[in-house]
């Protein structure tokens, strides 16, 4: 087996600081620091250096990290291989995605794992793009469904394997005795001057919303703000609002909103990627749940009907 000690060296270097790498490993900074030392002292050469406040990686320690992406690679692929031999010895599986996700499609994908594998524990948490990745990353997920955004990993980062699932078309959500309600679609600038609804700022719909307000010309003037999908179906339904809601988002029945398809080219969408360790999209109980997912990705997400309360 690979020295845990170089997913930790992985790990603080990812996230900059050693306080950070041990929350997200959950270890304590204390424990981090030791097993970094042990390793420094074992190969005879330093890993990190003091700079200002914070560390940095010595050269050593980069080189270690480029052979160690490689190495990661091969044991998930080693992993893969023995699993094949026994898939119903398969003992767990960790599914992470964001909010969307952890209620719309991995419920249906933890179901079908273990319809298959049937000693194969589930596990599924709800986390935000970035902080995916992290889990990925720590071996504290196995398979994670993200949006892909600018402060992802790129897609030709080594440690990750990525893969385009589904676009997620985004449509406009507005009151029931809106003017737009009785409409089979607008353009998203015919919206410019309603008020809005958007997420918290700095959160990824958010970043989302500004830049499909943006490709349509204007920046929309943010009414009230909020991240639970109830809460802003709540609003919009009071008319204070619009909002642009993703597909595949699950709203409370009983509210008076309408959903209405946006046209034009491009119709603004979220693109959702499934990611993995690299090496690690063929050990069973991933690729089971891969498959499922590519299922849901084939069906589409379905067009909402025009009018009527949703």
């Amino acid at each position: 087996m690979i020295d845990r000690r170089l997913n930790v060296l992985r790990v603080v270097a990812s996230h900059g600081t050693v306080t950070a790498a041990a929350q997200a490993l959950g270890f304590s900074p204390s424990a981090v620091s030791h097993q970094l030392r042990s390793l420094s002292a074992e190969l005879g050469v330093p890993l990190l250096e003091q700079d200002g406040r914070g560390i940095r990686l010595t050269e050593p320690a980069r080189i270690l990290l480029e052979h160690a992406d490689d190495l990661f690679a091969l044991w998930e692929e080693v992993r893969a291989d023995l699993e094949q031999t026994d898939p119903d010895q398969v003992r767990s599986l960790r599914l992470c995605g964001f909010a969307t996700a952890a209620s719309a499609l991995l419920p249906s994908v933890a179901a079908q794992v273990r319809s298959i594998h049937p000693r194969c524990s589930v596990r599924i948490i709800e986390a935000d793009p970035e902080e995916c990745f992290d889990l990925l990353l720590a071996q504290q997920a196995d398979l994670a469904v993200v949006v892909a955004t600018a402060t992802i990993p790129t897609s030709t980062d080594p440690r990750f394997d990525q893969k385009a699932l589904l676009d997620d078309p985004l449509d406009l959500l507005v009151p029931a005795d809106h003017p737009f309600a009785t409409r089979p679609s607008v353009l998203l600038r015919d919206a410019a001057q309603e008020p809005w609804i958007l997420d918290r700022p700095g959160r990824p719909h958010h970043r989302l919303v500004l830049a499909a307000c943006a490709a349509a010309g204007f920046t929309p003037s943010a009414a009230h703000e909020t991240s639970e999908w109830d809460t802003g179906a709540a609003l919009v339904s009071a008319g204070l609002g619009v909002a642009l809601i993703p597909r595949l988002a699950r709203l409370p029945t009983g509210e008076r909103t309408v959903r209405v398809p946006l046209r034009g080219e491009p119709a603004p969408a979220r693109h959702l990627l499934t990611a993995v360790r690299r090496g690690g999209r063929r050990q069973p109980a991933v690729a089971t749940a891969l498959g499922a997912l590519d299922a849901v990705a084939s069906r589409r997400v379905e067009r909402p009907g025009a009018g009527g309360t949703h």
